[in-house]
């Protein structure tokens, strides 16, 4: 689908021209190892993406990265979109199944991969005629390489990149995504976020998520400095917020819990310019925590979905007074509230959020049928037209034009800022052949926002199948989808559909 373009004022570069903004000398990456400069970023993004050329020399070939937060994670999204290539980043959580789904949807050419992690991957899945890389090897490679790739001159409508997320049903899809969104989601927070060229990000999220990847571009959008950091507990965080003076810090609700809840240095608390969070809402007790251990940092509470990046953040001036609110769409987005009448919505009307600009995806990859429910045609009264996504969260919006969620129209479990399928673990759950029916569900959480419990009925004679299924659920799925509690039945209940009836065992368990 063609890209809806952005304000007439705006100028969309190919995204890897991210790396000329920043000034020669300054600190664009702080590796474990390594400072790398602006002037040395240029070069590793150009050296990498010659490599990556050479190795998969066809215009839109997915190369996919499966590994820690280290230097080939930061330097891939540039340096696939300068080789003309389209990166397929891998959640390092994921298991093998899920990595697997994700190499033969996209296609992949190339996989560049932990040791450890390629060690795990079993015979058929990975594609055949597609190449392993351990990473060690191919930053190796691309270090030695003496091909340096110029800077793109790339479409803004070019695909640069697939983002696989769980929807509430089937396998997690990919959404795809051009230069201009990313360089305009890049753009949109270092301008609402008011990054400097003297800040310092501390980039603690998943680079495969759309959250945790704009850490990155957001912040060399601005020329300013990121300090990616695979943390074990809250307080490696608070360490390295302390040793490199950062002032840009990004979270999850579960993990604002968990620094709400320690002891900080005055120096390192008092060093926070911003604060900033998705993938789940801010309680207002939670608000207050923060308030009073960062009393000089802004509060940015934003609310976004892969299929459009980001949609909303509430101006921090008002996260005292209106701590609940989603607030207003962000730079180069266009938020509308429609009713079930397919009209905008009166102030405090319940409606449907619909996300319309240049900053909605093109869709999933290689799944029209599952593009033609979300991507939808704009609504009449929309500014941009062309295609808006359809996001099926319900809300509200006030008179003063700020946006209060309401609920989700789907089933989609939200754990610790992931986006779960119920269905990805039922089916991990049957397959283990321990038992004959499986419902997965979200129920509310006060650390996760909501936690997954598995409503299972056990296959007649399974013998040991109460010890056995939590040992192989752990065997096939990633920590965050690990149910938190298992529920045994002899009956699943049935509603009049003829179906298990998901909504009485979703009120048994909250009761």
């Amino acid at each position: 689908m063609p890209a809806v373009r952005a304000e007439a004022e705006t100028t969309i570069r190919p995204l890897d021209h991210l790396v000329l903004r920043g000034d020669d000398e300054a600190t664009a990456l702080v590796l474990r190892d390594a400072v790398v400069t602006y002037k040395d970023l240029r070069t590793r993004v150009s050296r990498l993406a010659g490599w990556l050329r050479t190795m998969v020399d066809e215009d839109g070939a997915r190369v996919a990265s499966w590994v820690a937060k280290g230097e080939l994670a930061c330097l891939m999204p540039l340096a696939a979109a300068r080789a003309g290539l389209v990166h397929v980043p891998i959640n390092p959580l994921l298991k093998h199944a899920q990595v697997a789904h994700i190499l033969a949807d996209s296609g992949t050419r190339l996989l560049i991969a932990t040791p450890a992690r390629l060690a795990t991957l079993e015979q058929g899945d990975v594609p055949a005629g597609s190449i392993c890389m351990a990473e060690p090897e191919a930053l190796e490679q691309a270090a030695g390489l003496a091909r340096d790739l110029p800077a793109s001159t790339a479409d803004a409508d070019d695909l640069v990149a697939i983002l696989y997320t769980s929807g509430s049903t089937g396998r997690p899809k990919g959404v795809m995504l051009s230069h201009a969104n990313l360089w305009l989601g890049a753009e949109s927070v270092a301008s609402y976020l008011g990054l400097e060229r003297d800040d310092r990000t501390l980039a603690v999220l998943p680079l495969s998520f759309d959250y945790g990847q704009n850490q990155l571009l957001s912040s060399w959008h601005a020329g300013a400095c990121v300090v990616p950091l695979d943390y074990l507990t809250p307080r490696d965080v608070i360490k390295a917020v302390e040793r490199h003076g950062i002032t840009t810090l990004a979270a999850v609700p579960p993990l604002w819990v968990q620094l709400s809840e320690l002891e900080w240095p005055a120096q390192a608390a008092a060093g926070l310019r911003r604060l900033t969070n998705s993938g789940g809402a801010l309680t207002p007790d939670l608000v207050r925590r923060l308030r009073r251990l960062f009393p000089q940092a802004r509060l940015f509470a934003m609310y976004g979905l892969t299929e459009a990046f980001r949609s909303t953040f509430l101006d921090p001036q008002l996260i005292d007074s209106h701590p609940t609110s989603m607030g207003k769409a962000i730079p180069h987005a266009e938020i509308l509230v429609v009713n079930d009448a397919g009209q905008i919505a009166a102030d405090d009307e319940e409606g449907e959020l619909v996300h319309c600009g240049p900053l909605v995806a093109q869709g999933y990859w290689r799944d029209s049928a599952r593009t033609a429910e979300r991507f939808k045609p704009a609504p009449a009264a929309s500014r941009y037209g062309g295609t808006a996504v359809w996001s099926g969260d319900r809300v509200k919006r006030d008179a003063d034009g700020l946006l209060y969620f309401v609920g989700r129209r789907d089933a989609m479990i939200k754990s610790a800022g992931n986006r779960i399928s119920p269905q990805e673990i039922e089916e991990a759950a049957l397959a283990t052949g321990l038992v004959a029916e499986a419902v997965a569900l979200g129920v509310p959480d006060e650390r996760l926002g909501q936690a997954v419990h598995l409503v299972v009925r056990a296959v007649p004679g399974a013998a040991d199948a109460e010890s056995e299924l939590p040992r192989k659920l752990m065997q096939e799925l990633p920590n965050f989808m690990q149910p938190k509690e298992i529920h045994w039945r002899s009956v699943m209940p049935i509603g009049p559909n003829g179906k298990i009836d998901r909504t009485g065992l979703q009120a048994e368990l909250v009761a």
